[in-house]
């Protein structure tokens, strides 16, 4: 059986705070993510708003992780390192952010289009965001966190694209990785019910080809294994008495 950490009212309260910081961390970046920009220069520019706002990074260090933030360009699933690669038009790119603020994190990403993509990249990015939501929607108590995962495969698959495997959503409070797992593919009706009290991550990575992935030899790029295109999105979800609270919400 699952165990998990149960959140109480204040605590939701500070898991907000926390998810706020996070997604005007990204909201603050939103207009500078252009063509001539390196992923770097994200990451510093990251840090910076940050610490303006008494926050810090929890991904850095974190199992040996170098930088602040992650960083995903195109066939990139997720964990990409910031680095002087400079971004050019077309690309698309995701932004993973993680604050942690009085001992509580707040998880959440984007990808972002770089200046104008193709019709085929603009199309993957819009249906990931949709996936993420439309599986938001049905969260209460008593639903299987197998429906979670259905809702998003069901959606994205009927759309021609594949569901990432080796890669998943997860508990999320005190500790930046809790349990459970949160699986973006699955059956209706199975896993563990959600009840009131339950904090996680969803954030379905989408890949254009295939599902298959690999970690480049730096221990944490992970890329397609097709090079095809992927997209994420992601927010930190509380499970309310009758419904759901998301803390990372814009």
């Amino acid at each position: 059986m699952i165990k998990f950490n149960k959140y109480y009212p204040n605590e939701f309260a500070k898991l907000r705070d926390a998810g706020k910081i996070s997604a005007k961390c990204l909201d603050y970046i939103t207009d500078k993510i252009k063509p001539g920009i390196s992923t770097q220069e994200i990451d510093e520019m990251c840090v910076h708003f940050l610490q303006k706002h008494n926050a810090c990074s929890a991904p850095l260090f974190y199992r040996g992780f170098p930088k602040s933030i992650c960083t995903s360009v195109n066939h990139v699933v997720c964990h990409g390192i910031p680095c002087d690669k400079i971004l050019k038009n077309g690309d698309i790119i995701n932004v993973d952010v993680t604050s942690l603020v009085d001992g509580f994190h707040g998880d959440t990403s984007r990808t972002f289009c770089v200046g104008k993509v193709s019709i085929k990249a603009k199309n993957l990015v819009e249906t990931t965001r949709e996936a993420l939501n439309r599986s938001i929607k049905i969260l209460k108590p008593g639903i299987h966190l197998g429906d979670i995962g259905n809702e998003i495969q069901t959606y994205v698959e009927k759309k021609g694209y594949s569901v990432v495997r080796d890669f998943c959503g997860h508990g999320v409070g005190r500790a930046f990785h809790e349990e459970p797992n949160i699986l973006h593919y699955g059956k209706k009706g199975t896993g563990p019910k959600l009840q009131e009290g339950m904090v996680f991550t969803i954030e379905p990575m989408i890949n254009a080809g295939k599902c298959d992935t690999k970690v480049l030899n730096d221990g944490w790029t992970a890329v397609t294994k097709d090079k095809s295109l992927s997209a994420q999105f992601e927010h930190t979800v509380g499970i309310t008495n009758n419904g759901y609270e998301i803390f990372t919400i814009s």
